[in-house]
C-alpha cells in the first residue's frame, strides 16, 4: 500500500463537517461516553486512529477532528492560527458535533488548544487526560525539531527538506519507540497530510502563532488544576522533546496528582501505546 492509499483509507474512515465557517474532518469510533482527542503538530486526527479503535473496544465513543490548517481540514488564508484561534474553532466544532459532555484528551500543542476549549466550556469536560504537552506557556522553549519552523525563510526551507525519508528518520528519533508498530507508508502519510494542498503554509502559521505569555500560562494552569473534573497525566516516558522529568513533572505538579502514568513510548505515544492510553482514559471515565 502506498501513502496515498493510506490517506484515502483514512478519509473514508471519517467524514467532513463545517464549524465556524471552516470545513473540517472528523473520525469517530464506538458508542458510549464521548472521548474527544485533540492532536498537535505536525499531525492530524490520523494520529489517534489506533486510540479511537481501542476506546471503542472499551465501550467508549472516540472522537478526533483535524485542526484547521492540518490533515484533511481546510486551510483558509485569513484564519487565526494562534492557540486562541484554534481553541475557538474547537468550541465551534464541539457544538457542531453535538458533544454535550466529553472526556478530553490533549497532546503536543493540542494541550494549549484543548485548554482553551476547556476554559470556554468547563461544564462540558468530564475528565482531562494530559499526554506529552506543555502547560507553562511563558517559559516554553521549542525543541530543536520545532524551532526552525518558527523562523521566517528558514522555516520554509526546513519544511521543504522534510521529505518522507527525513520524516521517517525524525519519527524514529523522537516519535515512536517501536518502529514495527508503524509501517513506512503510514509514516509517509503524515507528510502527505501535512503538505496537502498548500505545501504546509498553514502549518507554518501555526508554528509562528504560539502565545507564550504569562496570561496564557495562568489560564492553562487554571484549567489543569481545576477541581471541576478529574485530571490525569499519561506520558511517553522516552520522549526526548517534551521530557517526562521537565514537562511531565510540571504537569504532575500543576494537576496535583500523585502519579505520572508512564508508557514505553516517545512523543507520539498514540502510535505504539494506544492500548495503554485507552486503558487510562477508561480508568478515569469509570473512576
Amino acid at each position: 500500500m502506498k501513502s496515498a492509499e493510506v490517506v484515502e483509507a483514512h478519509r473514508a474512515a471519517g467524514r467532513t463537517f463545517t464549524a465556524a465557517g471552516v470545513q473540517g474532518f472528523v473520525r469517530e469510533a464506538g458508542s458510549g461516553e464521548a472521548v474527544l482527542c485533540i492532536h498537535g503538530v505536525p499531525a492530524s486526527c490520523f494520529l489517534y486512529r489506533k486510540v479511537l479503535d481501542e476506546l471503542a473496544a472499551r465501550g467508549l465513543r472516540g472522537v478526533a477532528f483535524d485542526l484547521p490548517g492540518l490533515g484533511l481540514a481546510a486551510r483558509p488564508e485569513e484564519f487565526d492560527y494562534s492557540w486562541s484561534g484554534l481553541g475557538r474553532y474547537c468550541v465551534a466544532a464541539v457544538e457542531e458535533l453535538g458533544l454535550e459532555r466529553f472526556h478530553l484528551v490533549v497532546h503536543d500543542i493540542g494541550g494549549p488548544v484543548g485548554f482553551e476549549l476547556a476554559a470556554a466550556l468547563p461544564e462540558r469536560v468530564a475528565s482531562l487526560t494530559i499526554l506529552n504537552t506543555l502547560i507553562e506557556a511563558d517559559t516554553f522553549e521549542r525543541p530543536w525539531s520545532m524551532e526552525p519552523f518558527a523562523k521566517p525563510r528558514i522555516g520554509e526551507l526546513y519544511l521543504k527538506s522534510l521529505v518522507k525519508p527525513a520524516f521517517r528518520a525524525l519519527m524514529a528519533l523522537q516519535g515512536v519507540n517501536d518502529r514495527r508498530a508503524v509501517p513506512g507508508e503510514e509514516l509517509d502519510a503524515y507528510v502527505d497530510l501535512l503538505k496537502r494542498e498548500d505545501g504546509g503554509r498553514a502549518f507554518l502559521k501555526i508554528m509562528r502563532g504560539f502565545e507564550r505569555t504569562a496570561a496564557k500560562a495562568d489560564l492553562y494552569r487554571g484549567v489543569v488544576s481545576s477541581d471541576r473534573y478529574p485530571v490525569q497525566v499519561v506520558w511517553g516516558e522516552n520522549d526526548p522533546a517534551l521530557k517526562i522529568g521537565v514537562h511531565g513533572a510540571a504537569a504532575q505538579r500543576i494537576a496535583g496528582v500523585e502519579t505520572i502514568h508512564r508508557t514505553p513510548g516517545k512523543h507520539f505515544l498514540q502510535e505504539d501505546c494506544a492500548p495503554q492510553v485507552a486503558e487510562r482514559v477508561l480508568a478515569i471515565a469509570r473512576g
